[in-house]
């Protein structure tokens, strides 16, 4: 390893307490020494996604949120709903380390081939750990990125493309010929909205605001159904008879969003159905839940026939499913691609000690459409 890599990094973790208190704050870590096949990598670059800020509050109140220790040292705690405490029980007790993907450069390298080709490249990871200023990692959950790429540019480079790519490929294999996304102007909407336009698929987005419409209208897309409009379900209808939709990816996880969109399906199936069945349409419906943004039930009226399903989806199983080929071939989509289709967008660059920064929080905890933030474990440091 090169002298110049210190002994110990700072590593950002997350505990809940037996007490029902959630601490975060800032290890000290051991700087590993990478294996054969491994490559260590100095983190520039992480994003803040929905799921790692689920790892790293997990059920806490954080309106609760009290700030102590140091301005190089923070330390965050709050109160765990005594409610929620039964949903965390799996990880009382346990330090975590939190950040699920990341991009830096490779500063030290196993003795394989494949390892010592990286030595020096600007690379993409996952596995976990990323808000740490140092992560070592196979070379298998790696991706080089093109010369002249940053850290910045790889640092979604997993999580949003391979979702976005995983969710037209499930698409194509499960018989669809369109699809409907919520929460669709986010980074991951974006990204898909350039998809589909480049492969000629039907996409209906569903929005939550005016600006967001607007803003997928900017970017072309065709099909953009605002949730606080009063016509909002006559719209959505007419969206999905239009481009013949069957198959959704709902983001929210909860409330009555889903069932509004097997039930616009199913009026819009029914304008070209030949003859009336009290079992409804015959074409199979499909919603996808893939996130939590909304906490609450999923509630919906069964009133869209019998030939209809609703389940979870995560990218990472889905990749497991269709095999290394497969996967790799859509990676490497990523790549070519990394600067253009999937392009992320970030509101602030914060370095480890502003994640635990209370008005940072405030801000990146809201989850809003256009406030991603960056994380960067060495902002700061030469």
């Amino acid at each position: 390893m090169s002298t110049d890599i210190p002994r110990t990094a700072l590593q950002l973790r997350s505990l809940v307490k037996a007490s029902g208190e959630l601490e975060l704050s800032l290890a000290s870590v051991d700087v590993p020494t990478p294996g054969p096949d491994e490559i260590l990598v100095r983190i520039e670059a992480s994003p803040l996604n929905p799921s790692d800020l689920g790892l790293l509050f997990g059920a806490a109140d954080m309106s609760t949120a009290k700030a102590s220790g140091t301005a190089g040292q923070p330390v965050v705690t709050a109160r765990v709903p005594e409610g929620a405490m039964k949903g965390m029980a799996g990880r009382v007790g346990e330090s975590m380390p939190v950040g699920n993907e990341g991009a830096g450069v490779v500063v030290a390298a196993g003795s394989s081939a494949a390892a010592q080709a990286l030595l020096g490249r600007t690379v993409a990871v996952l596995g976990g750990a990323m808000y740490g200023q140092y992560r070592c990692v196979p070379v298998a959950q790696s991706l080089a990125l093109a010369p002249g790429a940053t850290p910045a540019d790889g640092a979604s480079s997993f999580i949003n493309p391979l979702t976005a790519l995983g969710m037209t490929e499930t698409m194509r294999r499960e018989g669809h010929k369109a699809l409907v996304h919520t929460a669709a102007a986010s980074n991951l909407g974006q990204m898909l909205n350039k998809i589909c336009q480049q492969d000629g698929i039907g996409l209906v987005n569903v929005v939550r605001k005016q600006e967001q419409a607007d803003l997928l209208k900017s970017l072309g897309a065709a099909h953009v159904c605002n949730m606080a409009s009063p016509t909002f379900a006559q719209d959505l209808t007419e969206a999905i008879a239009a481009t013949g939709a069957t198959i959704a990816f709902d983001a929210t996880g909860g409330g009555k969003l889903a069932g509004q969109i097997l039930s616009a399906m199913e009026a819009a199936l029914s304008r070209t159905a030949g003859t009336y069945s009290r079992y409804g349409t015959s074409t199979h419906k499909q919603v996808y839940l893939y996130g939590s943004l909304d906490p609450s039930p999923t509630e919906f009226v069964r009133n869209f026939g019998m030939a209809w399903s609703m389940g979870g989806w995560l990218v990472f199983p889905f990749l497991q499913k269709i095999g290394p080929e497969a996967s790799g071939a859509l990676k490497a989509r990523v790549v070519a691609e990394l600067k253009t289709t999937f392009a992320s967008h970030y509101a602030r660059e914060i370095s480890l000690a502003e994640v635990l920064d209370l008005e940072q929080i405030a801000v990146y905890n809201k989850r809003a459409t256009g406030e991603k933030f960056l994380v960067n474990p060495n902002k700061g440091l030469a």
